[in-house]
């Protein structure tokens, strides 16, 4: 690794300025990072740690919903109460990325921030245009059987690989980020953006933003009920999806009143099945329904020649995911 510079900021006035200094990142937990920094895809000269700047609370909204400071950390949010009673699929979502070790040191503005984990990104001896513009994307003729399937252009058909980011697209929230322009909010699905012609760019964040917190959406007693996250992976544990889906329905008389659905290790960014669920609303809660809405969904997939697998795996994930919380498919 690099000889750098480290430096604790005060306040996030103090990181927003520090971080406007050529060649300096923000520090959080540092599980993502730091392995880039040891890979070489990463190389600043200096390390503002915001991980103790005061965002590491949780707080309950009037409405129904929750205020998650940047720098929780993803076990204490899993664990946190009103998160596991009115956003189960959340803690899931939580309790199914990295290890426990890296869940007690990883915090939730790094969580969403987190990078791909394609291999030509991480190999610099290879070109990548997300790390290097210009330079080609070799995963489309490569070793591409866990990228994307949708949304990916030319340029990048990289994954975007959070589990938490799925099931806060599911959810609905607002990031609030603090930067050199002052302060704003941005919604989930919409921090992160597909690759188009420039795939270097991970998300909507401008240079020396700093996210101070995220405003989750309150959900309506029926969806929390019947809400869950599951993740397809290759080994039981400390393993990056090859699908995953966080859904919650809300049935009422055998008919789907409400639903949200979003699957992730698909795109560049979590993915909110909004076809699903359109097709999902005021249809009857059968395997049939469930079927027709994750083909409207996945109708628009265009997957590569060794990840064709993940269009069924992905269809027969939302059916079989849907009839579990629905409990009377028939």
């Amino acid at each position: 690794m690099r000889p750098f510079e480290y430096q604790r900021a005060a306040d996030a006035a103090d990181a927003v300025a520090a971080v406007a200094q050529p060649g300096t990142m923000y520090l959080g937990g540092g599980t993502n990072l730091v392995d880039l920094m040891k890979l070489g895809v990463e190389t600043p000269e200096r390390l503002v740690d915001v991980s103790r700047l005061p965002y590491a609370d949780v707080e309950d909204l009037p409405d129904g919903g929750l205020r998650v400071g940047g720098a929780v950390r993803n076990s204490d949010l899993a664990a946190h109460r009103s998160v596991r009673e009115r956003y189960p699929l959340l803690a899931l979502s939580l309790l199914a990325g990295a290890s426990g070790q890296l869940r007690n040191v990883a915090t939730i503005a790094g969580n969403l921030l987190q990078r791909t984990r394609c291999p030509y990104f991480q190999d610099v001896s290879k070109p990548c245009n997300k790390r290097r513009p210009g330079s080609g994307c070799p995963a489309r003729e490569g070793d591409h059987r866990n990228l994307a399937i949708l949304g990916h252009s030319p340029s990048c058909v990289a994954t975007h690989p959070s589990d938490m980011a799925v099931a806060l697209a599911a959810i609905g929230a607002d990031v609030h980020v603090t930067g050199p322009d002052g302060e704003r909010s941005i919604p989930i699905p919409g921090l992160h953006r597909l690759p188009g012609d420039e795939p270097s760019r991970d998300t909507v964040l401008e240079p020396g933003e700093l996210i101070t917190a995220l405003e989750l959406e309150p959900l309506a007693a029926g969806l929390a009920t019947r809400s869950t996250y599951r993740k397809v992976r290759e080994r039981a544990s400390f393993s990056f999806a090859v699908a995953s889906v966080a859904a919650a329905v809300d049935v009422v008389d055998g008919t789907v009143r409400d639903c949200r659905i979003a699957i992730g290790a698909v795109a560049h960014g979590p993915w909110r099945a909004w076809r699903a669920e359109e097709s999902l609303r005021g249809a009857p809660s059968t395997e049939a329904s469930f079927a027709a809405a994750a083909e409207a969904e996945l109708a628009q997939a265009d997957p590569l020649r060794d990840n064709a697998f993940k269009v069924p795996l992905v269809r027969n994930l939302i059916v079989a995911t849907l009839g579990d919380l629905c409990g009377d498919v028939r």
